[in-house]
């Protein structure tokens, strides 16, 4: 059963793509997303994304910097091709569920217009996985880091741009925010998540023998 989310608890969100089709192979897309992401991050969402970038409304902002009328905090966000994963903290008795809804639903709407299509863009509904300890928290942070290099999209997890990890490693401001994240210099973070790297690659060649 998908747990109720709670004002204070840390969450591990995914979604995919039907058939992993390639929603995320274009640039555009992928910004679009997360400009998704961040425009519903707020208690006061006074319409939706697609009217406030007609009107010229809205300005996104970094994803990872912090909202005082934001639902969410983001500690660690990627999106890969097929599909997201959003790992955050509840910060506003709100339901979640439908910021998340809001998000997906603004996407498939764009997407659908774009490429003149009908139908359903996502495979299911979210997948929902409670944080329970700082351990979890960090290696859900690694792996949704390495997700980019563990799927042969790049060689090292900071050249895929849309994910929060350059963040993480370059931006001190940004990790000092996140207090969340026990570990507080970005070179240290950066060792924790790349000296997991072969393991997470073979780790999933393993799978994929397993499956096919």
């Amino acid at each position: 059963m998908r747990p109720k989310l709670v004002n204070g608890e840390i969450y591990h969100i995914c979604n995919k793509s039907i058939a992993n089709f390639g929603i995320f192979k274009n640039e555009h897309n992928c910004k679009r997303f997360l400009k998704a992401v961040d425009f519903y991050n707020n208690i006061f969402v006074w319409s939706s994304l697609s009217q406030a970038v007609k009107r010229k409304k809205y300005v996104s902002s970094n994803l990872m910097a912090l909202k005082n009328d934001g639902l969410i905090k983001i500690l660690s966000y990627c999106i890969v091709p097929d599909h997201y994963h959003l790992l955050f903290k509840v910060q506003k008795e709100y339901p979640i569920s439908k910021y998340i809804n809001d998000i997906e639903n603004s996407y498939t709407r764009y997407f659908n217009v774009k490429y003149n299509r009908k139908g359903p863009l996502w495979q299911s509904r979210y997948r929902c996985v409670l944080i329970k300890s700082d351990e979890q928290l960090l290696h859900t942070s690694r792996y949704i880091h390495l997700n980019p290099s563990t799927g042969g999209l790049v060689e090292q997890p900071e050249d895929w741009i849309y994910s929060s990890y350059r963040d993480l490693i370059f931006n001190p401001d940004i990790l000092q925010d996140l207090k969340e994240i026990s570990i507080r210099d970005g070179e240290t973070y950066r060792r924790f998540v790349e000296d997991n790297l072969d393991y997470q690659k073979n780790l999933k060649r393993i799978k994929n023998l397993i499956l096919d």
